[in-house]
């Protein structure tokens, strides 16, 4: 039996490889027109010029330079971040939960941090997104901690259906005082309007290597969760016969998306659909195996949020279209096909 296996557990795995040698070589041409398309096109050569040019060049090449490394390459690096953190946040939530229609948003992560967005210019007057782009983070971080916390006392106390209850809760509440605070404060509410609509753009690398640090972190706990993940989604009784701590792989678990989601939505705003959408193609893709199928979606949502952007500044130009609003115009139908042909695959 194990010698007839064998060859069909191999083929599996090189296609897998070659699969994953696919999406980053779709991510490295997806970053090299983000880098040339916007209100000004950009050749390849061009983009060379703006990427190696000193800053005593001449006139044209000093332009060109602002806008590729003041603006293009910063946006693009946080889409990448953003994007892996963001699908890899929502594989993991949907393996923690065992549920199949789980997104980071469930933690209450982006309520959170909307709420702290308003809070911070209510209270001490903030006008610069640099300058609440930490209270966005450490909302988020809150509003998860919290939403853990319930679900994990009562008699319900780590059944997936109950972090979902405890993060609904939570998300409701906070957005009836966001919008309560947002409306009784017009600086607050043009900020919220600002964040809110989820974009890469504007954000220098002063924000974006700190988040970047988050995000690391949070890979690394992932990483140490995975094989606890696939014995978890074969049930919590059949984990804990074979050895696993389910308190403390969820408690792993749950830490890790909140790092990667909050610290993504904080620099970036909140991304709706994307960690939802990128995780259901992952399955797809590479199966219930969640050692590849992370993998996957990290890079599905660096792809799909850098397409993304790079079509918001196409279809509007010059002006733009922030990319978390074309994330929601394509992942709200996605959603629709998912439910219309009954493809909810179990986390």
């Amino acid at each position: 039996m194990e010698e007839r296996l064998a060859p069909g557990v191999a083929v599996a795995r090189r296609r897998r490889v070659v699969g994953l040698g696919v999406l980053v070589a779709v991510l490295v041409a997806a970053g090299a027109a983000s880098l040339a398309v916007g209100a000004r096109a950009l050749s390849p050569g061009e983009v060379w010029s703006g990427l190696s040019a000193a800053p005593d060049s001449d006139q044209r090449l000093t332009e060109i330079r602002l806008i590729v490394q003041t603006v293009r390459v910063p946006r693009t690096v946080l889409a990448i971040v953003a994007g892996v953190a963001l699908g890899i946040g929502g594989a993991l939530i949907q393996g923690c939960t065992r549920n199949p229609i789980a997104d980071a948003g469930l933690l209450g992560v982006n309520s959170g941090a909307s709420f702290a967005v308003v809070a911070a210019v209510s209270v001490f007057g903030f006008a610069n997104p640099f300058q609440y782009v930490w209270f966005a983070f450490l909302g988020a971080a809150v509003a998860g901690v919290v939403v853990f916390g319930l679900a994990s006392i009562g008699r319900g106390a780590g059944n997936p259906l109950t972090l979902a209850l405890a993060g609904q809760g939570i998300t409701v509440f906070l957005v009836a005082v966001t919008t309560a605070v947002a409306l009784s404060d017009q600086k607050s509410l043009n900020a919220l309007r600002f964040w809110n609509a989820g974009s890469v753009a504007g954000v220098g690398f002063d924000v974006i290597w700190p988040v970047t640090a988050f995000i690391a972190v949070g890979l690394v706990l992932a990483l140490t969760t995975l094989p606890a993940i696939n014995l978890l989604n074969l049930g919590d009784d059949v984990a804990r016969g074979l050895g696993v701590n389910i308190a403390l792989s969820r408690t792993v678990g749950i830490v890790a998306i909140t790092l990667l989601a909050g610290a993504a939505t904080a620099a970036c705003g909140p991304i709706a659909f994307l960690g939802l959408m990128v995780a259901h193609v992952a399955r797809y893709l590479t199966g219930p195996d969640y050692r590849w199928l992370v993998p996957y979606a990290g890079l599905l949502g660096a792809v799909v949020l850098l397409v993304c952007d790079v079509v918001g500044r196409v279809v509007t130009r010059p002006g733009e279209l922030d990319a978390g609003v074309v994330v929601a115009l394509l992942g709200a139908p996605f959603f629709a096909v998912l439910v219309w042909r009954g493809k909810f695959k179990s986390a």
